[in-house]
């Protein structure tokens, strides 16, 4: 959940040097910036810097970042006919740097923390591969899906193919533990979402649980999909913050692994309150295993020592 970024100064001046893109693309920057939060906040797993974006990068789309903006794809994917300018890619190779900084960060921790990786699940890389940038609706994407729904599907199933191929390297390279982001499947009605979203994120999930590691699948909006979302297969099931870790739990049972859930924004609050939000999450779990997580990505201006202040805060009331 952006572990290492701009709330950093250390992230920020490295920045100085590599533009993101630069950063996502050079291995030993990369894992720099994915052993910041090891010294600063003394996590328990190392998320590899990357972005969920490279996957459509190297299927060949134009991709360029611009700060106050985001993300830009420049030759957008609006029907059933531009699906064929998306290159089929060796994940090693169009994407090896980002092994390679899996590799290195293995190296360096020798087993003393997990590795992890990730990759956009195919629903939300189509949303940005339609768009061609961060929308509030999603109108195309969803006009695309409406009115070709074959040619849409076709869409999903390169893309679940790509994102399967990025997180089996990134596997094969060290990490133990790889998540599926699905930011903007919770957008989707329900139908929707059981229809497009949710069978190419478990083509994705079928396959890399062939390898025998672990996989997280998070939607971004789970409140009313969560049924669903497990027949998707996922090992461990990432939790919004828009639901509590009680109501999750009623509906999953307590042997399912969850991941989540406290609220970005409570960073801001003084340290006791984040600290009483962090029991309350711990609290709504129960006794079910857990991985303590935000809900989603720190915001680019939360004080470090709240962000510290959480760490301590699990570490003192999490650990069983």
């Amino acid at each position: 959940m952006r572990q290492a970024g701009r709330y950093m100064p250390e992230y920020r001046a490295l920045r100085t040097r590599y533009s993101f893109l630069e950063l996502c693309h050079t291995p030993e920057a990369a894992a720099e910036a994915s052993m910041l939060p090891v010294t600063l906040l003394g996590i328990d797993g190392v998320i590899v810097f990357s972005d969920i974006l490279v996957t459509l990068e190297a299927m060949g789309m134009d991709l360029s970042f611009d700060e106050g903006k985001g993300p830009i794809l420049g030759d957008p994917i609006r029907s059933r006919a531009d699906i064929g300018r998306l290159r089929h890619y060796d994940a090693n190779v169009g994407t090896g740097y980002l092994p390679a900084a899996i590799r290195l960060l293995v190296q360096r921790l020798d087993g003393s923390l997990p590795v992890l990786g990730f990759a956009g699940a195919p629903y939300t890389l189509a949303c940005y591969a339609v768009e061609g940038k961060t929308a509030r609706h999603y109108a195309k994407t969803k006009s695309f899906m409406h009115t070709d729904p074959v040619g849409f599907r076709e869409l999903l199933h390169r893309l679940a193919d790509a994102a399967a191929d990025l997180l089996i390297a990134q596997i094969e390279a060290g990490a133990e533990l790889v998540q599926l982001f699905d930011t903007w499947a919770g957008d989707l009605m329900p139908d929707e979402f059981r229809a497009f979203a949710l069978p190419a994120a478990a083509h994705v999930i079928e396959r890399v649980q062939k390898t025998g590691t672990p996989i997280v699948y998070f939607v971004n909006g789970v409140g009313g999909k969560l049924h669903d979302i497990q027949s998707a297969g996922a090992d461990v099931l990432g939790v919004d913050w828009r639901i509590g870790l009680d109501a999750v739990r009623a509906e999953v049972g307590p042997g399912m692994p969850l991941q989540g859930n406290l609220d970005p924004c409570t960073l801001y609050a003084p340290v006791e309150v984040i600290e009483s939000r962090v029991r309350d999450v711990l609290a709504q779990n129960g006794t079910g295993p857990h991985i303590f997580n935000l809900g989603h990505g720190i915001l680019p201006d939360v004080p470090v020592a709240n962000a510290k202040a959480l760490v301590n805060a699990v570490k003192t009331w999490g650990l069983r």
